[in-house]
């Protein structure tokens, strides 16, 4: 006897609220767009440049303490911050210390780090440090550059591909659903300031590779339906190839997320951030392929004389049963 996450034959109307939920994915889109304005992101020393300095002790982490010895050295703005996690033992107390490159070093130099090192053993010394983090201004400035590069060309290839494969219009839905993702997750690291740095960058990337997977499955369906119902309307098919999908993106989605939530709460901090952006970007991915991607589909409409070969290419797991 198989387990069943979803009826095999659904009947949901996924466009009874189809203006508001519209509505909703533009207004956060909006929102995600002015609050990244106005507040920006937390970049981490990947993207700033500077030193991040990783402290151990048995002692409780006494942040005053720690600035109070590391002021004197004269290195500007010094961000010390206790990191918190189940998996740590009663007594590994575990701090970040993060300093910004100095104006004209095109590196941090090793006599800055041992100086900070020195200043806190002062206080604490049994203090370890597992983990000292360098990177130059020049650096930071450039792999910004080469990010923005990477999620840009990642969003034209899909635009370039789903174009290929079926028409602009899909193609447009698609994108906009990928843009839409991304756009949102970003709004959301700004608000709560979480570090963004190049292991951000590497989730959003997946994000689009894992949104893009779930909607081209739709799109297949939606294909596959406009030729085999030519005379049904278009809402009515697309409504009818997501419930035939959806036995098929609940099981993706939801085994997916039980892996990313087991890594939320026991994977330590060091991939924390990752996999909350991966976690965000599975929610809002399967959401975006629904009620964003097939919206859009729906009002710049679509043509059914397509004369390709195969067009039950690509839907032998479409309705696979979770």
């Amino acid at each position: 006897m198989r387990l069943k996450l979803v009826p095999s034959e659904t009947k949901i109307d996924f466009f009874s609220t189809s203006r508001l939920t519209f509505s909703a994915s533009v207004l956060a889109v909006l929102v995600a767009i002015v609050l990244f304005l106005l507040i920006g992101l937390n970049y981490g020393i990947d993207f700033r440049g500077g030193t991040t300095i990783r402290t151990e002790s048995a002692q409780p982490v006494d942040v005053k303490a720690y600035r109070d010895a590391i002021s004197p050295l004269g290195l500007g703005d010094v961000s010390i911050s206790e990191v918190f996690d189940p998996t740590f033992a009663e007594d590994q107390n575990v701090a970040m210390v993060r300093i910004e490159a100095q104006e004209g070093d095109e590196a941090v130099a090793v006599e800055t780090v041992n100086a900070i090192e020195g200043a806190l053993q002062t206080i604490d010394p049994e203090i370890t440090f597992p983990s000292v983090e360098s990177v130059g201004p020049k650096v930071s400035g450039e792999l910004i550059q080469t990010a923005v590069i990477a999620v840009i060309l990642a969003i034209g290839a899909v635009l370039f591909y789903i174009w290929l494969r079926f028409e602009w219009q899909f193609a447009v839905g698609a994108v906009a659903a990928l843009v839409h993702d991304v756009v949102i997750t970003i709004g959301i690291f700004a608000v709560f300031q979480i570090p963004f740095d190049l292991a951000i960058i590497a989730a959003l990337l997946t994000i689009v590779g894992y949104s893009l997977n779930d909607t081209v499955v739709v799109f297949d369906r939606v294909r596959e339906n406009l030729q085999k119902f030519r005379k049904t309307g278009l809402q009515d098919v697309l409504n009818m190839s997501i419930n035939e999908t959806l036995s098929r993106t609940v099981m993706t989605s939801g085994t997916t997320l039980i892996a990313l939530i087991s890594l939320l709460v026991l994977g330590g901090d060091v991939i924390r951030g990752f996999v909350f952006a991966m976690t965000l970007g599975v929610i809002i991915g399967t959401y975006s392929s629904v009620f964003v991607a097939s919206n859009i589909l729906l009002m710049l409409g679509v043509k059914r004389d397509w004369s390709k070969p195969d067009a039950n290419q690509g839907n032998q797991f479409g309705n696979a049963d979770a």
